[in-house]
């Protein structure tokens, strides 16, 4: 085996550092597309890579190259693998094959719950309003999604401030954002090193949806706004809920042409206050060289667990006594 069949399992940790760059400097839509889509096409070349190192060594044991017809000589001929490496590939792909069915099982529950619930919630309208006095608001996977939002939130916010999470759940449901987030999450299963792309795969779709309320809204600020007064009046108060209250102190001083806390220290804070700035900059710009930076990285990744499935397949038809 040459050494770039080895470069499927180190990319991923590349994709790990850049996950939270390119969830910040690209378009949410984009973002989310990208992160989604590489870490499932990562999660496949590596757990191809590992299939191929085990195979690899198995085909150059008597009795499995008996079983297959396989010429030992023509097989010995080819790049060997260490009994220990094929030992090592094949218990991570066992594990890797194992924590993905969990994930796929423990997300169609999820998701086939949460179509119940939404099929169970009165009226036939998209958005149902409960009289649960706690703040929330969420959107349901279904089909079609419903939007649920209570009275408790709807006190918390003003009439703009309303029409921004009413727009953001709405962009949630029309988006079809879960598929995105359940894509991610179970390439992450598969492979653990691909967990920050999830994360922030996570992230994007709330970008996603905030920058859609935005656009809806036709004021930035007005959306900053109503994302971070509905996460401090959520029932569950989110970890970075004082940063959600200077990101409200920094929405008051931009207005009022104060100085004070500076996006960048709301960026470093958490998700949501890493929100409100961005809803409080410029919308951003699709970067192409960066764009296409990434795109070569994932391609890279997946062109080498190709060749490697080349080069083993002819190995096999070689061995037995096939044109290549």
């Amino acid at each position: 085996m040459h050494v770039a069949v080895y470069l499927p399992l180190v990319i991923p940790v590349l994709a790990a550092l850049a996950a939270r760059p390119l969830a910040d400097r690209l378009p949410p839509a984009a973002a989310t597309w990208l992160l989604a889509a590489s870490a499932l096409a990562l999660a496949l070349a590596s757990s191809a890579v590992l299939g191929m190192l085990a195979l690899s060594a198995l085909v150059r044991l008597p009795v499995i190259a008996a079983l297959w017809h396989l010429s030992r000589p023509v097989i010995a001929s080819g790049d060997a693998v260490s009994l220990p490496v094929a030992i090592v590939a094949g218990g991570l792909l066992a594990l890797a094959a194992v924590a993905a069915c969990r994930a796929v099982w423990r997300r169609v529950r999820a998701i086939a719950a949460a179509h119940r619930h939404a099929s169970s919630l009165p009226g036939a309208g998209q958005v149902v309003v409960t009289e649960d006095t706690a703040a929330d608001a969420y959107t349901l996977p279904g089909w079609p999604c419903r939007i649920v939002i209570t009275q408790g939130m709807l006190r918390a916010l003003s009439a703009g401030e309303r029409g921004v999470l009413l727009a953001h759940e709405r962009s949630h449901a029309q988006s079809s954002h879960y598929l995105f987030t359940s894509v991610a999450r179970l390439a992450a299963a598969a492979n653990p090193l691909l967990r920050p792309v999830a994360a922030q795969a996570g992230y994007t779709v709330e970008r996603w949806a905030d920058e859609r309320a935005a656009i809806q809204a036709g004021d930035r600020s007005l959306a900053a706004s109503a994302i971070a007064r509905a996460a401090l009046a959520t029932s569950a108060a989110p970890p970075d809920r004082d940063a959600a209250m200077a990101a409200l102190g920094l929405i008051t001083q931009e207005k009022e042409g104060r100085g004070g806390l500076s996006r960048a220290d709301l960026r470093r804070a958490g998700p949501v206050p890493r929100r409100v700035a961005a809803l409080l900059a410029p919308p951003p710009r699709l970067p192409l060289l960066l764009l296409a930076a990434a795109i070569v990285l994932v391609a890279v990744s997946g062109g080498s667990a190709l060749e490697a499935m080349s080069d083993f397949h002819q190995l096999i038809q070689l061995a037995q006594g096939q044109p290549a």
